[in-house]
């Protein structure tokens, strides 16, 4: 074939249609692909409240349609905060210097490459305002600081008062919002939304618009063509239009084959490839009520969202959100590298909202939890002191500074009175390590029997058991191990 013959063939519009059906190329895809994945809006009257779902008297219904839609982890995965926004909502306020504190923790963990891509902030209060100004005052890359703002001008005018180049507004999309909350139908609220949207580009601002509510939404009939509409404003005016799929009631399941508004990965896929939603511009930001958040999160991931929205410790309203920490492990686990993150930090995060916060973490969280690599049964205490491996789920003292421990109690046995006291050793810095058969640890398990013989029902403290050794080894062996 000539070169001029070659061209004139490229040329060609790669759109075939007959009276019933068109077909076109996609650029997307590389395919070949019907006209009929383009959706417009369904108005109605009334709401669909997805009753055969979700009929408010039972527990929601999962159904499946035994649709499959493939994996598509998009190139780029990173990670976004919302501790100081939707976090902070859920526990008693931060001061200025806990946000700045907890903003420097978040810095350091995403490290160099900013895994940690962005965390959002209220703009509202004075407070907020400082809290933001002094963290934009570090200058750093990462997190970038977004906020979340009302749907007035005056919100608008005040985030490009700070510089932001990207603010969250809220677009709920199920008819319990549209409908019964909003007073509006759908027609009504696309062009409201669109407006404000509008607005948000008009002032040069990237807009971050929240889904709320989307896996209780009509997917086809709202959704979609909602979701191209803005894209359609953001080729307009040359800027990016991020969407954020709000898992608002936890109700998103990632089990293959299942039916939307619940299916997790048909909601991603859905968005990335009917409404040509760039993985890069797509975000999940997931609720903990039905104990799915991670492995929703994780999901999106899976199948075309490049960002996962999270706080720290999951904190949030209700259940919470999808814990940071855990999404931190996710992306290890699912990459076969931290790729620079510093996970050592999220031991200091624990820490702070323990002792600077007075936030109660349950002791068996994963991660950040007192007793999460601890173990109290003396038949796992025996296999960790011939191999730590056996019962601990990674170099814990390596990767968060969390060395395996033994809490002695009832169950503990020899062999976990011995994990503890060789623990303490190394924590004392004594060159010693003693076996389980030691008349020493011997005599320490009569000394724990008894307090139980006695009723005890709580774990015997740190302190206790030096005490126990102290009288068990005698004041010439301990002399003699400190030397």
């Amino acid at each position: 074939m000539h070169e001029s013959e070659k061209n004139v063939n490229e040329m060609q519009p790669r759109r075939w249609q007959n009276e019933n059906v068109s077909v076109e190329f996609s650029e997307h895809t590389n395919l070949i692909e019907q006209s009929a994945y383009k959706y417009s809006l369904q108005e109605r009257e009334t709401p669909n409240l997805y009753r055969h779902l979700f009929d408010y008297e039972s527990v929601p219904k999962i159904p499946f349609n035994h649709r499959y839609v493939p994996v598509q982890m998009p190139a780029e995965i990173w990670i976004t905060d919302t501790t100081f926004r939707d976090g902070q909502q859920a526990t008693q306020p931060f001061t200025v210097k806990q946000i700045v504190d907890l903003y420097k923790m978040l810095h350091r963990l995403g490290g160099p490459k900013g895994l940690i891509r962005q965390s959002e902030f209220f703009v509202y209060s004075e407070k907020d305002k400082r809290a933001l100004q002094e963290c934009l005052d570090l200058g750093y890359d990462f997190p970038e600081i977004t906020t979340w703002i009302r749907a007035v001008k005056s919100d608008f005018e005040l985030v490009k008062s700070f510089g932001i180049r990207e603010t969250g507004v809220l677009v709920s999309c199920s008819d319990y919002h549209i409908y019964n909350k909003m007073g509006l139908t759908r027609k009504s609220a696309m062009e409201k939304y669109l407006s404000v949207i509008h607005d948000v580009l008009e002032m040069g601002i990237s807009p971050r618009c929240h889904f709320e509510d989307i896996t209780r939404a009509d997917f086809y009939g709202f959704v979609l063509p909602f979701a191209e509409e803005l894209q359609k404003l953001g080729e307009q005016y040359h800027l990016p239009v991020k969407i954020r799929a709000c898992d608002t009631m936890g109700y998103g399941v990632s089990y293959p084959g299942a039916a939307l508004p619940r299916s997790v990965q048909g909601i991603m896929y859905g968005l990335n490839h009917y409404a040509g939603v760039p993985s890069a511009m797509l975000e999940w930001h997931g609720h903990n009520d039905f104990y799915k958040v991670v492995t929703n999160s994780a999901t999106a991931w899976l199948y075309g969202a490049s960002s996962v929205n999270c706080s720290l410790l999951g904190i949030g309203e209700r259940t919470g959100n999808c814990p940071l920490e855990a999404m931190v492990m996710e992306y290890a686990s699912l990459r076969g590298t931290t790729d620079g993150m510093d996970t050592r930090v999220i031991t200091e995060i624990g820490d702070y909202f323990k002792y600077e916060l007075g936030y109660d973490i349950p002791p068996r969280t994963p991660f950040v939890g007192r007793d999460f690599n601890v173990t109290k049964a003396g038949i796992h205490a025996d296999g960790l002191m011939k191999d730590e491996e056996i019962y601990n789920i990674f170099n814990t003292e390596k990767l968060l500074d969390r060395p395996a421990k033994v809490a002695v109690d009832v169950h503990s046995g020899v062999a976990g009175i011995a994990h503890w006291l060789n623990g303490w050793f190394r924590s004392e810095n004594i060159d010693r390590r003693i076996d389980k058969r030691d008349p020493i640890i011997l005599k320490m398990k009569e000394m724990v029997d008894a307090e139980y013989d006695r009723g005890r029902t709580t774990t015997i403290s740190d302190k206790e058991l030096v005490e126990f050794f102290h009288k068990a080894s005698g004041e010439d062996v301990w002399e003699k191990l400190r030397g």
